[in-house]
């Protein structure tokens, strides 16, 4: 329910002597247009174009397969379609839902049981399958074949496609083939900010990973060792830096060709001096968006004996995207399309082609030039406030990757609202409180405090390994074989 073959991702790689970034998020059919969306769904009382959370006018064009195939091109070693086999394994034999799973599944249910296709795939017996009972998923076991034999074009340009398109456009949705066929994902160089001799590395937006730079290079300015760890006045600092990197994230952060400042502006030092200047150490403020111009998913960290490092994140968004899974082919779709502004003054509003603004990131870490860890935080709005909270925790206070992992969180909200994990001591708790931060009552602790998973590398040499973390609060797991 996190993600399928209808979602998408992005990747950093060490590939032994440079970091190299993929932008696998796909882009919106040709048609859309805040006009489309008018003359179906009509205005709402902001004056603007609304559009649907869930259903087949929420669905990008999935880059999650092409993003599989430009990795495997350049990095690969085994044949492409052998890649494949475990997973259509498990798919037709099937496996026991775990607990945290089964929960999301069921909670999914009164929302989508009358999407296109869902109850058909995701309700085998009328209902969310039950903790340990076994879901077998054949349909897409078949499509992982036909991927595996075509170097996944076969999503893109082949049959599959071709039931994509019709299915989409038999419950009135707009994609065409050759939106599919023209869709490729892009190689990027990954942007960064220094830390505490330390260098953390992001993909440009789309995404929203600039935004825990910000932080970071706003956070540079303070000297957080000297406080506690867990002190009021060390997650005030931290909680209000990320306030003002997310002003700006929603403000400017859109598909890179259309954004009107850039990432460098963003990210520039004198810049984020001026905005660390705007933290009060006593009391909550609600940031504006500054001027930088004058000046439902899954995480994997993977490494080897030969030092290479992944840094990979898919999804399909909010628990099953979109809800549209297409009969006979297992592929559900993300609903990426609600990331795009109906605002046509926004960098990001909708339009043909387009990537919409993104939440999945994933993270990695250098120092002078080497590579160090390879991570990530799953979640949607929490992923980089854990690259920050994490990166902060380790190289701040010496924590190491589990300790960081699973300390207790917070998750500013798009009303700069605060949630706080229970486990977060309550003299903190109360503390920001008295600052003036507005606590809000938590709906899904499951995606509120997100999940990651942190390779760090011991040695350069890597004569010394790896020490691995998984979060606590999935079903993840750390691996050594």
């Amino acid at each position: 329910m996190s993600c399928g073959l209808g979602g998408d991702a992005f990747s950093i790689v060490w590939d032994g002597k440079t970091l190299q970034g993929l932008n696998a998020s796909g882009y919106a059919p040709q048609a859309w247009n805040p006009d489309y969306f008018k003359n179906k769904y009509g205005v709402g009382p902001n004056g603007l174009a609304q559009a649907p959370k869930r259903g087949v006018d929420a669905i990008t064009v999935p880059g999650v397969v092409a993003g599989w195939a430009a990795l495997h091109e350049r990095y690969g070693k085994l044949p492409f379609a052998d890649l494949m086999v475990p997973a259509i394994e498990i798919a037709e034999r099937g496996y026991a839902v775990p607990p945290v799973v089964a929960q999301k599944w069921a909670a999914a249910v009164p929302e989508l049981k009358d999407q296109p296709g869902f109850a058909h795939t995701f309700m085998p017996n009328g209902r969310a399958p039950q903790v340990g009972e076994r879901f077998v998923f054949k349909d897409v076991a078949q499509t992982l074949r036909k991927i595996g034999a075509t170097k996944g074009r076969d999503l893109y340009e082949g049959e599959t496609a071709e039931k994509l398109v019709a299915f989409i456009r038999a419950n009135g949705g707009a994609h065409t083939l050759e939106d599919f066929r023209q869709y490729r994902p892009d190689w990027v160089t990954p942007i960064s900010k220094n830390y505490r001799g330390y260098t953390l590395h992001e993909i440009p937006p789309n995404g929203q990973g600039i935004s825990a730079l910000m932080a970071l290079g706003i956070l540079e300015h303070f000297d957080l060792a000297s406080l506690k760890v867990d002190s009021v006045e060390s997650q005030h600092i931290q909680i209000e830096a990320m306030k003002l990197a997310m002003a700006d994230l929603y403000r400017y952060v859109a598909d890179p060709r259309t954004m009107e400042v850039t990432p460098e502006q963003m990210l520039d030092d004198a810049y984020l001096a001026s905005r660390a200047k705007l933290i009060d150490p006593n009391r909550a403020t609600l940031f504006p968006p500054g001027n930088p111009s004058s000046g439902g998913t899954i995480y994997l960290t993977a490494a080897d004996e030969n030092g290479m490092m992944v840094s990979f994140i898919q999804s399909n968004y909010m628990g099953f995207g979109s809800g549209v899974v297409v009969p006979g082919t297992g592929v559900s779709f993300q609903n990426r399309g609600v990331g795009f502004s109906m605002d046509p003054k926004s960098a990001n509003v909708v339009g043909g082609h387009k990537r919409p603004f993104h939440t999945i990131i994933p993270g990695f870490l250098t120092k002078g030039g080497e590579p160090v860890m390879s991570f990530g935080v799953m979640g949607g709005d929490i992923q980089p406030q854990g690259h920050v909270q994490t990166v902060v925790r380790m190289l701040d206070y010496d924590q190491q990757p589990q300790a960081a992992c699973c300390a207790p969180r917070w998750k500013l909200n798009r009303d700069f609202t605060l949630d706080v994990e229970s486990s977060m001591r309550a003299q903190t708790i109360e503390g920001l409180k008295g600052l003036g931060h507005t606590l809000k009552a938590i709906d899904d602790p499951y995606m509120d405090f997100g999940s990651g998973q942190f390779i760090w590398r011991l040695s350069r040499d890597l004569e010394d390994g790896y020490v691995v973390a998984s979060d606590s609060r999935r079903d993840g797991q750390a691996v050594g074989f």
